[in-house]
């Protein structure tokens, strides 16, 4: 096993202000960045802050951005660096910095109770559900998220303009929609709710202008732009200005109200 010496600046810091420490430490072969970050802890920095859990890639919890990219720190090889260079370590730009490389994602869970939830058909019991298989496999790839908020992070619409958090949901939450308008058992239109209008009304569809770059850092390799966001854009706008579409809901509204009157 072969080791050298890697050189890293790390940002230490909290919520009134921090900057960047440089450190050199000892790097091992097929080491990952939270393995140098722990050796760090032991070494040099024993109250550096960092989140993780499984360090397997499944948690999410040690989002960081490594050299000004978005990634997991347990997930990112330090074979991707060359020997020399100086690798930075700084904490998700889009949150704010509760210490060191921990920030506080609150705002996505926030968000997430805003989502209505699944709402089953009418007399259909859990277990009773039945679904072509084309149609699971449409959803269950966004079933894979393990919401380490990097889509979040990454998104400029959060990133660089904070005033738009509040009617933003952001790239996770807007893939929630569309996985749930897309989902063939949802009956929340039975119920009065038109997931393709709160969307775009409640949670910000219109800010999305579709760059991938909530893509280009998912770790799971969720195709969020093109198999959840566009597809949700479409049905929203055929919702709107589609006149065959618009059309049919007059007819279908005109029916219901003489049928109760």
């Amino acid at each position: 096993m072969s080791t050298y010496d890697a050189r890293f600046r790390v940002w230490r810091g909290d919520a009134e202000g921090g900057g960047l420490e440089d450190f050199t430490v000892e790097v091992n072969d097929g080491e990952v960045v939270l393995d140098i970050v722990h050796r760090l802890q032991a070494t040099q920095a024993p109250d550096l802050a960092v989140r993780w859990n499984c360090k397997a890639g499944k948690c999410g919890s040690c989002s960081a951005e490594i050299n000004g990219r978005p990634r997991l720190l347990c997930m990112t090889r330090m074979s991707v660096f060359d020997r020399g260079e100086t690798v930075t370590i700084t904490p998700l730009r889009a949150f704010p910095v509760v210490r060191d490389l921990v920030t506080d994602v609150s705002f996505n869970y926030a968000k997430a109770r805003e989502i209505p939830a699944f709402v089953p058909p009418a007399g259909l019991e859990p277990g009773a559900y039945r679904m072509r298989q084309v149609d699971v496999e449409r959803s269950q790839e966004f079933r894979k998220c393990i919401e380490c908020f990097l889509c979040q992070d990454t998104c400029h619409v959060v990133r660089d303009h904070e005033e738009n958090k509040e009617a933003f949901a952001g790239p996770r939450f807007l893939m929630r929609v569309a996985e749930l308008d897309m989902h063939p058992l949802d009956a929340a239109a039975e119920r009065g709710l038109d997931r393709r209008a709160t969307a775009q009304d409640e949670h910000g569809l219109g800010y999305c202008n579709i760059t991938k770059c909530c893509t280009e850092v998912c770790p799971e390799s969720i195709a969020i732009t093109d198999n959840a966001l566009i597809p949700l854009k479409e049905r929203a706008v055929d919702r709107t200005y589609d006149p065959l579409v618009w059309l049919g809901n007059r007819i279908r509204r005109r029916g219901e109200r003489d049928a109760e009157s």
